[in-house]
């Protein structure tokens, strides 16, 4: 039987006007591993052919099960998508091989176009007889938002790489968390400011090492019955956020989060892919 599976992506939806006069857009934004290597180097790129690098993993991890890049140091991580040093499992198809050559190509400018994919002998042959055997495993709409690493790369560029924003999700009431939010604020004694568009901007009463610690908490409704929640550093200390985070946010709003991203849930799936993925060769640092 064929079957079409069609993936969406909560992306960066970039306009027109996003564009700076070179033509280039310039916001870092998306999963690391899933990025282009231009994306990270932060010099601009095409969205379209930045898209094409992510549907080429996309079709790598449906196809092997794994991520083709991936170290638990992300600034490793950096250097083999920029190399794109990656290895294919023994069941990929010649085809296939060649496709995701093209692909992923850390060379925007040579990179497989749209067009020349749909002419590729895999794309063109259906994708039945190149498959091979798959380890199937079986993920939901929440799986997919709780294993998101973050949509918005500039955390990875801060002060020793400290996380500025976490995120998680709830089943309840867009009422209910805000509700909650303005709870925990009074009891920790935050200046809470209602803003419009789902938005709370929090900030603590007294300076700390790097000014007043301020927060905004955003509200966004995935479906009907379930939201995502970001809180993010604005100003402030960034150890002084992720204590603030660990010690009293957290632990206050425990009884209306589902997950928090980066739960054990995402740490047993990943630990579940490095076992899935073959070694890969050691390679000398950059200099």
């Amino acid at each position: 039987m064929r079957m079409t599976l069609k993936v969406s992506d909560f992306g960066l939806s970039a306009l027109a006007e996003s564009k700076r006069q070179d033509g280039l857009l310039h916001t870092a934004c998306g999963t690391p591993a899933y990025v282009a290597p231009e994306v990270l180097s932060r010099k601009g790129y095409s969205g379209a052919k930045a898209d094409v690098w992510s549907c080429g993993v996309i079709l790598f991890v449906l196809v092997a099960n794994y991520l083709p890049f991936h170290d638990r140091n992300l600034i490793q991580m950096y250097r083999k998508i920029a190399r794109a040093e990656y290895r294919c499992p023994r069941h990929f198809s010649a085809e296939l091989k060649e496709l995701l050559y093209g692909i992923l190509d850390p060379d925007p400018n040579t990179r497989m176009s749209i067009s020349r994919l749909k002419r590729s002998a895999w794309y063109r042959n259906g994708s039945e007889s190149n498959l091979g055997s798959l380890r199937m495993t079986s993920l939901n709409a929440f799986d997919i938002i709780s294993l998101s690493t973050g949509f918005d790369m500039s955390k990875l560029f801060e002060e020793r790489y400290g996380r500025r924003e976490a995120r998680f999700t709830s089943k309840q009431s867009a009422t209910t968390v805000f509700a909650k939010l303005e709870e925990v604020a009074r009891r920790l004694k935050l200046k809470l400011t209602n803003k419009d568009n789902g938005l709370l901007k929090l900030a603590t009463a007294k300076e700390g090492k790097k000014g007043v610690l301020e927060l905004d908490a955003e509200i966004f409704q995935i479906a009907p019955s379930f939201l995502l929640i970001e809180l993010k550093k604005t100003n402030g200390d960034t150890l002084e956020y992720q204590k603030l985070m660990k010690d009293d946010i957290k632990p206050s709003l425990r009884d209306i989060v589902w997950t928090w991203e980066g739960d054990h849930q995402q740490s047993h799936l990943l630990r579940h892919a490095e076992r899935q993925q073959p070694p890969v060769t050691p390679f000398p640092p950059l200099t």
